[in-house]
């Protein structure tokens, strides 16, 4: 019996503490080691930008009427429609538009008649020979008749053959003769100031009648519509309001502290509520001045909206592009913080390093690092409760 414990002792020393079995303990510890994800810290480019908030508001908004009082017959758009420049929207009735255009059209022909033109021509009245009408023929006859009838008097009262009551009474019949052609002459420039009346009243007649019909003086969108078919309406009356969406204008106002780094021209990256899409414009107008009352600088920037997704009087947040430096950003499930403290792990020859460090903004599931690394340093990106100088397994 002695003999036989003695035995098992011995094989049960070799088994716990024999040479064969140093090396799986070793082993063991090294696969004990939990295993961490790193990420190699770089400089990526980063904008630096003034977050503001605004107004997207239409590039032009016209309110639309008429130059003259009628009643209206159609309107060609609504509200929402799309117009283009010079495209009819709204016409009124035109009957008596047309009839005074007729009327200015028969006074116009009358007045050319009165001149001995064709009623029916052209404006070849600008060329006009006052001496070459017939009224003015006729006085400048009866003048030249007068003259020579006094001249024949005037001859045979020198013979003695007429008496000089007869010359006295051919002088006046000269100057009556003279007279009478001076009021041809003036006739004649009156009834040629009366042609250019009648043709100024056929202008403003076609005029009117043309102004009947409505026409958006831009590309743009129905926003309002303020009148109905049927209703009469007096000049100056709105029945349209048209904005043109292309480009929009984005109001924004800017903090006294950041206005200083705002230029002319800076990018500009738009968002609206509802929709992930970031639109992107440039700064085009600044104010002068900075407003007392709220201590801002308005500034406008103009914003492509060729789709017309975008609508006026939206409310947008903005993003001014100012600068771009080159930034270290990690991970932000890397950053490990207590008790107000910031920190990363880093990796070194298999231990953990605690790293204290000071952050800066954070662009979606990254956070910029302003000090505490340099790049090239290996980070845990999820460090979980590791410390410091934990042995750990860097995974791919």
């Amino acid at each position: 019996m002695t003999r036989g414990l003695f035995l098992v002792l011995v094989a049960l020393a070799a088994a716990c503490g024999g040479p064969s079995s140093a090396a799986p303990r070793g082993n063991s510890a090294e696969t004990d080691a939990p295993a961490v994800r790193v990420v190699k810290v770089q400089a990526t480019p980063l904008d630096r930008s003034v977050s503001v908030t605004g107004t997207l508001a239409a590039e032009e908004q016209v309110m639309l009427s008429l130059k003259v009082t009628g009643r209206l017959e159609e309107l060609l758009a609504d509200l929402g429609s799309p117009v283009r420049r010079g495209q009819v929207i709204a016409r009124l009735t035109p009957t008596d538009f047309d009839l005074r255009m007729r009327q200015a059209e028969a006074a116009l022909q009358q007045a050319r008649a009165r001149l001995g033109l064709d009623p029916a021509g052209g404006s070849e009245e600008d060329g006009i020979q006052i001496e070459q009408t017939s009224i003015v023929r006729q006085a400048r006859a009866t003048l030249d008749e007068a003259r020579r009838q006094k001249e024949r008097v005037s001859t045979f009262v020198s013979r003695g053959i007429s008496a000089r009551a007869d010359l006295e009474s051919a002088d006046a019949q000269l100057q009556i003769a003279e007279g009478r052609y001076q009021d041809a002459l003036e006739e004649v420039r009156n009834r040629q100031a009366i042609l250019a009346q009648r043709r100024s009243e056929l202008a403003l007649a076609r005029q009117q009648l043309d102004d009947t019909s409505l026409r958006s003086p831009i590309d743009g969108v129905i926003r309002e519509r303020h009148a109905s078919a049927g209703e009469y309406r007096a000049a100056g009356t709105t029945i349209f309001t048209v904005v043109r969406q292309h480009p929009l204008r984005l109001q924004l106002a800017v903090p006294e502290r950041a206005s200083i780094e705002v230029r002319l021209g800076q990018v500009v990256r738009v968002t609206v509520e509802g929709d992930p899409n970031i639109y992107e414009g440039r700064v085009a107008r600044l104010s002068p001045a900075i407003s007392e009352g709220n201590r801002t600088l308005a500034i406008e920037a103009e914003v492509p909206n060729q789709e017309g997704h975008l609508r006026p009087g939206t409310f947008a947040r903005a993003e001014i592009v100012t600068a771009q430096a080159m930034s270290l950003m990690v991970p932000h499930s890397a950053l490990v913080v207590f008790a107000g403290v910031e920190k990363l792990l880093l990796v070194h020859d298999g231990k953990v390093i605690e790293q204290r460090v000071r952050t800066g903004r954070r662009i979606a599931d990254r956070i910029e690092i302003v000090d505490g690394i340099a790049a090239g340093a290996v980070v845990i990106t999820e460090p979980g409760g590791l410390s410091h100088g934990a042995a750990v397994r860097v995974t791919e």
